[in-house]
């Protein structure tokens, strides 16, 4: 994918530091000798590395290259346990709980990124979303006016009439189970961003509903509607249209049958979708029935490029979610 191949060769450019917290998965150490070899990222992998370097060599896999740091075992402790006792401290946490806290490696790894040891990490190979958000909420926080942490996917379509030129981008698919009117607006917000400063998209973001302009009436439509507002209001400069159907938002002559005053419907290249259930849904039909591949999620708000991977993924989509965090570090 031509897409993939702009995001590893930005990355390539200019080379930053990734942290893999979950190195006794199989995936994530061949994708860290992958990354190497690509020169997309210098990586470095949580675990024990004795442990770490002898299943690579079970696995064949050469980690020359590769930086393996123990967080039982680190020289950073010390430094890590003082920084994060100072972050939690108000909540009542001992020094001797925060040691046992960033010895876990996905708090290890959100501190090397807080401490600017690395610019950014990749997990969710082994975790699940929450345990990988849950030390990027209490230690690097949200961006500086930004209060919804969601995520987005970049979808590349065989079919290349939908999106700029198949390319489109979802959200939220991973984070939020059921946003309100101000959470979704500032959901819109940020993807629009997020395909501003990674596609370099115009962005044309349709926010989904069962319901088109009015066409139905239901307090889940009323969400949609009043996120609609919010958005409009806050970010005036963005093509934020809605309530609409997906058709819609996607095909042309729909658009313009259900929609005629909106300036995006039949063209949209962002789609924000009602609440988590429709949203994954949504993408992992598109996945695999359509074919599409899916790209990420990428993590939107956090004040640090800390992504999180399905733990389904692929060892091609650990090295594509690298290059993507390598490209947001180099943007911040």
């Amino acid at each position: 994918m031509d897409i993939l191949k702009n995001f590893k060769e930005k990355a390539a450019s200019d080379l930053k530091t990734i942290v893999f917290a979950e190195g006794n998965d199989e995936r994530i150490i061949r994708a860290a000798a992958e990354v190497e070899t690509e020169k997309t990222a210098q990586i470095v992998i949580l675990g024990q590395k004795e442990e770490i370097q002898s299943s690579a060599q079970t696995y064949g896999v050469d980690l020359t290259g590769v930086e393996i740091i123990d967080p039982q075992a680190s020289e950073y402790i010390a430094e890590f346990r003082d920084e994060f006792y100072e972050l939690r401290k108000h909540k009542g946490i001992s020094k001797a709980e925060a040691e046992k806290a960033i010895k876990d490696p996905l708090y290890f790894g959100t501190m090397m990124v807080y401490t600017k040891k690395a610019h950014g990490m990749v997990a969710g190979a082994v975790n699940a979303t929450a345990n990988v958000l849950r030390p990027s909420f209490q230690i690097v926080k949200t961006k500086a006016g930004i209060s919804t942490v969601s995520s987005a996917l970049i979808m590349v379509l065989k079919d290349k009439s939908f999106g700029e030129d198949g390319v489109m981008v979802f959200s939220d698919c991973a984070v939020n189970p059921a946003p309100n009117s101000e959470q979704l607006a500032e959901i819109a917000i940020t993807t629009a961003d997020t395909a501003q400063s990674l596609l370099d998209f115009d962005p044309k973001v349709a926010m989904l509903s069962f319901s088109t302009m009015g066409s139905a009436k239901h307090e889940n439509v009323d969400n949609v509607r009043n996120a609609v507002e919010i958005a409009q209001k806050n970010a005036p400069h963005l093509k934020i249209d809605g309530e609409m159907q997906l058709d819609a938002a996607l095909v042309e002559s729909v658009g313009k049958r259900k929609a005629p005053e909106s300036e995006i419907a039949g063209e949209a290249n962002v789609l924000i979708f009602p609440d988590l259930q429709s949203g994954n849904i949504g993408y992992k039909l598109v996945q695999r029935i359509a074919g599409a591949d899916a790209v990420g999620p990428i993590i939107q708000g956090l004040a640090e490029p800390i992504n999180d991977l399905s733990r389904g993924c692929s060892v091609s989509d650990i090295v594509n979610l690298t290059a993507i965090t390598a490209v947001q570090a180099q943007n911040k």
